[in-house]
């Protein structure tokens, strides 16, 4: 049997998720003895100063025996950033209209020069790959 064939069966089902830089597989893999588990594995896109880019990715293998366990500590995770934040996204680099609660904007110093043009201190990079 060919290792493209065993790499072929291995995998089982998968499931794509995109979430800005980072992206997360779901695959649902067969062991040897023909068991199922699941790897979760998370990419992430980093750019070099060349314009080059490379991933980073970290995944978790779950076993069937731990399903439980980790579905339900989940799920209280979640409830409970929920519970303690609710479900709106409260985030600069997510939210266009989001404003910081400082007094920067008060401070000559910081703002823009006779151009208008924000002062070197406010300027902020910005990766395309999340726009």
């Amino acid at each position: 049997m060919s290792d493209q064939y065993a790499m072929e069966k291995e995998e089982i089902f998968s499931k794509v998720m995109r979430a800005g830089r980072r992206t997360y597989f779901f695959d649902v893999r067969a062991t040897k003895a023909g068991d199922y588990y699941l790897t979760i594995t998370e990419s992430k896109k980093f750019t070099n100063d060349d314009g080059s880019y490379h991933y980073k990715k970290h995944k978790i293998y779950l076993y069937k025996e731990d399903f439980m366990d980790f579905k339900d500590n989940l799920e209280e995770m979640i409830q409970y950033i929920i519970d303690e934040k609710g479900e709106e996204v409260i985030s600069e680099r997510h939210q266009k209209d989001y404003k910081k609660e400082d007094n920067d904007a008060a401070d000559p110093q910081k703002l823009g020069t006779a151009s208008d043009e924000p002062a070197p201190s406010n300027f902020t990079d910005i990766d395309f790959d999340d726009i």
